[in-house]
């Protein structure tokens, strides 16, 4: 089990014995009342379910587990010597396990997703098959679709995977779909408006430093 998902297991595991306390004692208890107004506005200001990594604030603006964007600039870890903005693998393991990552670990994450990253021969393929002017987001759409076929959930749920087992192949599933989607998006982009001129990865860049290589910025 890697460091990040070990960390998800723990932390999780914590969470829902938390939850399942918190049921028992206050199932019953009511936390708000609801108006037909509400329900045509679109369930507008009604509380209806728990949410922890971010909340929107009309004055203060939008805080990730607690910390404002400006805040979340100064302390994520940024890429070595060079950066001077906070890496994405720095907010996602802040997300996913409410902890601001040391360098090493966001150093870490940046490995894991190149080692995840190479999309599927076939994929390309398939957007090859579609005419040059199938909107960039149907054709992003289509290329994740045709990668199911690696999909650790869709594998072990046809073995007949345990319940309690979801989370670890829903976080396989989503740490290859993030490592992939920088080379799927690019590839549309540059198919689309670079006549298929396209941009080998360099894979001494970060995640985000890689995508916007690959995009020709």
């Amino acid at each position: 089990m890697d460091i990040l998902k070990q960390k998800f297991f723990e932390k999780s595991s914590a969470l829902r014995t938390e939850l399942k306390a918190l049921r028992k004692a206050h199932g019953a208890q009511v936390v708000d009342q609801v108006n037909i107004g509400q329900i045509i506005g679109g369930m507008r200001g009604i509380k209806s379910m728990l949410w922890e990594t971010s909340e929107l604030d009309a004055v203060d603006g939008i805080r990730f587990r607690g910390y404002s964007i400006p805040e979340l600039k100064e302390i994520l870890p940024k890429r070595k010597g060079t950066g001077k903005e906070p890496l994405p693998e720095g907010l996602f393991w802040l997300m996913l396990v409410d902890e601001v990552p040391t360098q090493e670990q966001a150093d870490w994450l940046s490995d894991e997703w190149e080692k995840r990253a190479t999309v599927p021969k076939s994929t390309y393929k398939v957007l090859n098959a579609l005419s040059d002017d199938t909107h960039p987001m149907t054709q992003f759409i289509i290329g994740i679709n045709s990668m199911q076929e690696d999909s650790v959930f869709a594998k072990r749920y046809a073995e007949g995977m345990n319940k309690s087992d979801y989370w670890d192949a829903t976080y396989e599933d989503a740490m290859n779909l993030i490592a992939r989607l920088p080379s799927l998006a690019a590839f549309i982009y540059r198919r689309v408006y670079h006549n298929g001129d396209h941009i080998k990865p360099d894979l001494n860049l970060d995640w985000a430093g890689n995508f916007s290589h690959m995009l020709g910025i």
